[in-house]
């Protein structure tokens, strides 16, 4: 058996409705579009937006003035990557910066914004450099000795 030599089961297809055949096909004469009118012609088309004669619905809406036009940009937030000062603790070397996050594993490499936020507790001085810090986490590095750079974002 071959992929070429596969074919339904004999019966199993039915055969496709051939209209304007004659009466005795059903189909015949008018093949089903009824008697004249646009959509009984060859090639009848309806646009899309056509509700029968209807009031179109960007008819019925209101202009919009001024909105429609241009161009409007919105402001969205800084995504920021959060990572909490008891994994900072967690961390060795005094100076703790984006690589130094990325290698271990605590932001990913793509992320561009991180904040410091104040969950957990800092038992010593370190310098941590981020692009934003929560207020708590900002008192607790000072309160430990360490120092807090932000950086530009």
């Amino acid at each position: 058996m071959r992929l070429n030599e596969l074919s339904p089961a004999p019966g199993s297809t039915k055969s496709r409705k051939r209209v304007g055949r004659g009466i005795g096909s059903g189909l015949g004469k008018t093949s089903g579009k009824g008697h004249k009118g646009a959509n009984s012609r060859s090639g009848a088309k309806r646009n899309s937006r056509f509700e029968g004669g209807q009031m179109p619905l960007q008819r019925r809406l209101p202009r919009l003035k001024g909105m429609a036009r241009g161009r409007h940009t919105v402001a969205r937030p800084k995504n920021y990557a959060p990572v909490n000062l008891s994994d900072l603790a967690e961390m060795s070397g005094d100076t703790i910066g984006l690589d130094e996050l990325r290698t271990a594993g605590l932001v990913r490499k793509n992320a561009n914004l991180v904040k410091i936020l104040g969950n957990g507790e800092v038992g010593r001085a370190i310098s941590v450099q981020a692009h934003a810090f929560s207020a708590t986490a900002q008192e607790k590095i000072e309160a430990a000795g360490g120092k807090v750079e932000i950086l530009e974002s």
